[in-house]
C-alpha cells in the first residue's frame, strides 16, 4: 500500500520534511537562546546595579568609553559647574516631569552633563536650583549619550531655549561652549529638594519588546515544525485512502494521479 512513498513525487515531499524540521527547531532554538539571553543579562544589570551602590566611586576617565560593563558604575568627578539646561518629557515615579542638567567644567578641560536631578511638571528655569558655586566633587552613576528615538527620547526640534531632548555630546554641541565628555551622570543623591534620577539599563540588557518578541518567534518555529509534520501524515493518510480504494475497484486506476493532486 506505501509503495508510493518510493514515487519521485514522495521522494521529493520526503526531503522537503527532511529538511525543514531540523531547520524550524533549529531557528526556535536560537530565538530562545536569544531571550534566555537577555534575560541573563537583565538579571546581570540588576545585580550590578544593586553591588554599584555599594562600590566606592572611580575616576571618571577609567570607567571611559560607556559600555555594559561600565554603564551604571558609580564615578567621582571634581570641576566647577557652568551652563545649566532643562530636559523635558521625562517621568518618574509615573509622574511627567523635566531633569536639571548642569555641565561640569572638569579639570581635564571637558565638560561632562550631570543631572543634579528632577523636578515635577513643566519645564520651567524658574524652578530649578541653581548649581552650587565654586569647585565640586560630583559622585553618581555613568549613563551613556541617549540617542533620539530610544528609550522615549524625542527629536531635538522645536524645543524653547535652556533645553535639550536628549542628554548627548551631539545634541549638547550647539547648546553649550564646552568640549563634552561622550557620557553623562545622575547624581546619587539629588540637589536642592529634587529627586534623584536613577542610573537606567544598558540597552539591550533588560526584557524590553525585543525579548518577548524572540519568545514569540522561538513558539511560530516550533508551531511550523509541527504543522510540516501534520501536513506530511495528512498527506499520507490521504494518498493510502487513495491507494485502498482502487485496489478495491471503489475508483477507477485512471482517476487515481487526479485524486493524488487534489490531495496534494
Amino acid at each position: 500500500m506505501y509503495r508510493f512513498l518510493l514515487t519521485p513525487r514522495w521522494w521529493g515531499i520526503n526531503v522537503f520534511v527532511l529538511l525543514a524540521i531540523p531547520f524550524c527547531i533549529f531557528m526556535g532554538s536560537w530565538q530562545l537562546s536569544r531571550f534566555e539571553g537577555r534575560v541573563h543579562d537583565s538579571r546581570a544589570a540588576t545585580e550590578q546595579a544593586a553591588s554599584d551602590h555599594r562600590e566606592a566611586a572611580q575616576p571618571l576617565d577609567k570607567m571611559l568609553p560607556v559600555d555594559k560593563a561600565t554603564s551604571g558604575r558609580r564615578v567621582s568627578v571634581h570641576g566647577q559647574y557652568g551652563k545649566q539646561l532643562l530636559v523635558p518629557g521625562r517621568q518618574l515615579d509615573d509622574k511627567n516631569g523635566f531633569y536639571v542638567l548642569t555641565l561640569l567644567r572638569t579639570d581635564s578641560g571637558e565638560a561632562l552633563p550631570v543631572v543634579r536631578g528632577w523636578l515635577p511638571g513643566r519645564a520651567d528655569a524658574a524652578k530649578a536650583p541653581a548649581p552650587p558655586a565654586g569647585e565640586v566633587t560630583v559622585t553618581g552613576a555613568l549613563q551613556a549619550s541617549e540617542t533620539p528615538g530610544d528609550n522615549g527620547v524625542s527629536a531635538q526640534g522645536g524645543l524653547p531655549a535652556g533645553q535639550t531632548a536628549a542628554i548627548s555630546s551631539a545634541s549638547l554641541v550647539n547648546l553649550v561652549p564646552y568640549k563634552l565628555y561622550d557620557a553623562w551622570v545622575t547624581l546619587d543623591k539629588a540637589d536642592s529638594g529634587m529627586k534623584a534620577v536613577p542610573a537606567s539599563v544598558p540597552d539591550g540588557s533588560g526584557l524590553d519588546l525585543k525579548a518577548f518578541q524572540n519568545l514569540g518567534y522561538t513558539g511560530e518555529w516550533f508551531v511550523f515544525a509541527g504543522f510540516v509534520v501534520f501536513m506530511w501524515f495528512r498527506l499520507l493518510r490521504r494518498e493510502a485512502e487513495t491507494v485502498r480504494d482502487v485496489a478495491l475497484g471503489l475508483v477507477p486506476a485512471e482517476e487515481e494521479a487526479p485524486a493524488q493532486v487534489s490531495a496534494g
